[in-house]
């Protein structure tokens, strides 16, 4: 199939493609004070879900996700991309299982205990301390190694029932909270 078929079908609606959609809604996103960080169609009977994960700095509460919602239902109900059927938009924000991949990731895991393959063989584990534009500093067995993003893999949270410094207390609101994200559903 070549390039333009693939779009003139994003451009009709019915088969828009995820680039098409991010397009659409980054600046969208942006303009709400958050960073999209993905977007996935599925058909869910007649309907389809359109779920988009969004995060910032600072995470994201339900007020953020409602305000990001208006602003993407406009946009997506503006365009010609998602066509005349229905679809049901699901707004969240990326579970403590989202695998670290940029380095805005790596920075919002300040804290946090992972896990990363490492490009040189084998893996690291470790807390992240810092992250910038071009490294991440990671904490692992009392010493401090700073790894450029071109040296380590994807990287992933590690659950903790209760980090340095917590009260059992304290440990527990934030696996809820890590756990199921924010989100908002609308139709």
């Amino acid at each position: 199939m070549s390039v333009e078929s693939n779009r003139d079908r994003a451009q009709r609606g019915p088969g828009a493609g995820r680039d098409a959609i991010m397009r659409l809604l980054e600046p969208v996103v942006d303009a709400a004070g958050f960073d999209l960080e993905d977007v996935t169609v599925q058909p869910a009977g007649r309907r389809r879900l359109v779920k988009v994960v969004v995060d910032a700095d600072g995470g994201i509460n339900l007020d953020g996700v409602a305000t990001v919602s208006q602003a993407v239902s406009g946009a997506l109900d503006g365009s010609d991309l998602m066509g005349a059927a229905p679809y049901v938009l699901e707004v969240t924000s990326p579970g403590v299982d989202r695998p670290l991949t940029e380095p805005r990731h790596w920075r919002r895991a300040a804290g946090r205990l992972i896990r990363a393959g490492l490009a040189e063989g084998g893996e690291i584990e470790g807390r992240v301390l810092t992250a910038d534009d071009e490294a991440v500093v990671i904490e692992t067995a009392g010493t401090e190694r700073r790894i450029a993003f071109g040296e380590i893999g994807q990287g992933r949270v590690q659950v903790e029932f209760s980090r340095a410094g917590e009260t059992q207390d304290q440990a527990v609101e934030d696996v809820d909270e890590d756990e199921g994200g924010a989100s908002w559903t609308s139709t």
